[in-house]
């Protein structure tokens, strides 16, 4: 039966004639170098030495002795620790042993079952004429253009394009712009915009107040109430291309609307067979851990919280937000994070055992693949990727995710799959 942690305690007992021998031979080390007034460097008494020193004397008989022993019980009982002996309740008294506890994780012990013979079931995710059609419109909304308007007032559904100074009430930096869209009567477009710019002409100039959700998309302006200075510079409307051989060419490199649809077609079809892939291979992984239980290092769950906080973080930035800025609970977010990183730290351990029973490893040529890969992606030469990565000891990282994957491919080549019928989203 598995335990119910891998929190593991150490009672260590040193016997008092190892701990005598360790003295003494510091003690002669100390004699050779220390200064005692009254004799020269080295000549003063090994006797004299342990009295003076006796606590200098002890801290280094303690940093050399308890790693030794500890790492002889470690290995004695077959352990495999994941975090550091943290090392209390240390009784060192003169002429006695040393008596001391090791805490420290260690990586569970259990049993493989059957991991050869997986049944799963994945979606067809079939593509159809819906979907087809459905991204040829996005690819249209991506190609429409604007037209001015004359004549009249803004109406909803028009875009009027804006100069304006919001100030925030309660005081803080200002928000001006001097060429920004707005799509007036539009969902995302808040109230106050759309009841204040309809009827508008262009040249004309309006005041008002808005007030922002707190779910608002920008943190910058979510929840915080501005006052608006508009002018209207222009009022325009957009309008979608035909949907001919003339778009085709305009938005990619087909030469007519049918070769269009056909490469569509044929792009939805790979992202279904990737999408098949990454649902088959989280089947595996459920189908996994629910024929194995047992414990995972709180260290490695407490790792995983802190990376999957701080690729949250990274996100932000990348999107130019500052991320103490945002209205976020970071404890509280990096708290939900728990279940995501306990399954991954279960996935881990199970995968790298597989991994050994079936001597699946990753070869030199695999992993300077996976590295010109990524000097092709960042546009550095395969020598400098690789010195950034030992640098960084992402090295061995990125060799046990391509390990991994290894393992989940063998296991998905040796598990029994039943696709259902299930259309693509």
């Amino acid at each position: 039966m598995a335990e119910a942690t891998c929190r593991r305690e150490l009672e260590l007992e040193i016997p008092a004639e190892e701990v005598e021998k360790a003295m003494e031979r510091t003690a002669r080390e100390f004699a050779r170098v220390a200064r005692v007034p009254g004799f020269r460097p080295g000549k003063a008494p090994v006797a004299l030495i342990r009295r003076r020193f006796a606590a200098d004397l002890k801290e280094e008989v303690l940093h050399s002795l308890v790693p030794e022993y500890i790492e002889r019980a470690v290995g004695a009982q077959k352990l495999t620790p994941v975090t550091r002996p943290q090392v209390d309740r240390v009784d060192f008294a003169d002429n006695g042993p040393l008596r001391f506890r090791a805490t420290f994780e260690v990586l569970p012990e259990f049993d493989l079952a059957d991991y050869k013979n997986l049944e799963i079931a994945i979606p067809a995710l079939e593509v159809t004429g819906a979907d087809v059609e459905k991204q040829l419109a996005r690819l249209r909304e991506e190609a429409a253009k604007f037209f001015p308007i004359e004549g009249r007032a803004v109406a909803d559904g028009d875009y009027a394009v804006l100069k304006l100074i919001g100030t925030p009430v309660g005081g803080g930096d200002p928000v001006r712009a001097d060429n920004v869209v707005c799509h007036v009567g539009a969902e995302e477009t808040l109230a106050a915009f759309t009841e204040n710019l309809r009827g508008a002409h262009a040249g004309d100039h309006r005041r008002f107040e808005a007030r922002y959700p707190d779910d608002y998309p920008d943190p910058k302006l979510a929840g915080r109430v501005y006052n608006y200075a508009v002018e209207v510079l222009a009022i325009k409307e957009r309008r979608l291309p035909e949907l001919d051989d003339g778009f085709a060419k305009e938005v990619s490199d087909a030469a007519t609307l049918a070769e269009l649809r056909a490469r569509i077609r044929q792009g939805l079809e790979a992202a279904r067979e990737q999408r098949q892939q990454q649902l088959a291979r989280e089947r595996i992984l459920e189908a996994l851990a629910a024929r194995h239980d047992f414990p995972v290092p709180e260290a490695l769950v407490e790792h995983h919280m802190d990376a999957r906080l701080e690729r949250a973080v990274r996100s932000l930035v990348a999107q130019g937000i500052d991320p103490r800025a945002v209205n976020v609970d970071w404890r509280a977010l990096r708290r939900r994070q728990r279940g995501r990183a306990v399954a991954d730290v279960r996935a881990e351990l199970l995968l790298d055992r597989i991994a050994s029973a079936e001597g699946i490893e990753v070869t030199e040529e695999e992993l300077e693949k996976e590295i010109l890969a990524l000097a092709e992606r960042s546009g550095e030469s395969a020598t400098a990727v690789r010195a950034r990565l030992t640098k960084q000891g992402a090295l061995d990282t990125m060799k046990s995710r391509l390990r991994s994957d290894k393992v989940l491919e063998w296991l998905h080549r040796n598990a029994r799959v039943q696709t259902t019928a299930e259309r693509a989203e």
